[in-house]
């Protein structure tokens, strides 16, 4: 099959932009590979770290997360990418093809988020962090939503500025692996468009209240932490004179809600 030069052009272009984005492993044990017609998502056996990872369950949350990447560049550039995954049961290796559609018409939130791949994820959560908005909480339980995942919000821990969630998805198959690592990226550049800083963790099954909030067949993915970043600016309103007339002068403050 003959591939125009215009679409190969703008497949390396995507694959390469996928490949610089940020992803939920420190290890990209994952390789794209463009070839006639479709972008192909391979496990890298070079990179895999088998006594880490034996059944390959990191492996394939990272390989969903650069899916999202890929994705969201194809947007930007204007094109509708149609997604199978593990197409090929012959072929377990390659975990999903990337089609390029037709035409796109990219929306103001894939910009935001395509935004939010080209900025570094922060290390640790802000220092004037307070516990997100629940308008925020439920923005980012929809990104979830969208790629075939729920967020569940967990009841407030020993720190009442991080707000705990965890993610589940239905089944605990590869496919729903490669889904759940497609939520957790969308999650975490949702939270980032909005100053949300999360942290995560594999290891949510055995987390006290996790039972309390899922249903039987969602299966526990991902544990996140979530932040709120309070801008400089805006903490310098927190706490404002009053200004009822009558005060004036008596160095009254109150909080601004």
């Amino acid at each position: 099959m003959t591939v125009p030069a215009t679409v190969r052009a703008s497949a390396e272009r995507l694959v390469v932009a996928a490949t610089m984005g940020p992803t939920v492993h420190d290890v990209h044990a994952w390789r794209f590979k463009v070839v006639a017609g479709l972008i192909e998502l391979h496990a890298d056996p070079e990179r895999f770290r088998p006594l880490h990872d034996p059944a390959g369950r990191g492996l394939h949350l990272a390989s969903g997360a650069a899916l999202v990447n890929l994705r969201l560049t194809a947007a930007q550039l204007g094109h509708e990418a149609v997604v199978r995954l593990l197409p090929d049961p012959g072929r377990p290796a390659l975990l999903a093809t990337v089609r390029l559609a037709g035409r796109h018409r990219v929306t103001r939130e894939e910009r935001l988020l395509c935004a939010a791949t080209l900025r570094p994820s922060p290390t640790a959560p802000p220092e004037s962090g307070v516990r997100p908005l629940m308008h925020v909480i439920n923005e980012l339980r929809e990104a979830a939503r969208l790629e075939g995942a729920a967020l569940h919000p967990l009841p407030p821990g020993r720190d009442g500025s991080a707000q705990r969630v965890v993610l589940t998805t239905a089944g605990d198959t590869r496919a729903a692996w490669l889904r759940a690592g497609q939520a957790l990226q969308r999650v975490l550049l949702s939270g980032t468009a909005r100053s949300v800083a999360a942290s995560f963790s594999f290891e949510a099954a055995d987390v006290p209240g996790v039972c309390d909030v899922t249903t039987p067949g969602e299966v526990p993915q991902a544990l996140l932490e979530l932040v709120q970043d309070v801008p400089a600016r805006s903490r310098r309103r927190l706490f404002e004179p009053p200004v009822d007339r009558q005060h004036e002068g008596e160095g009254h403050w109150q909080r601004v809600r």
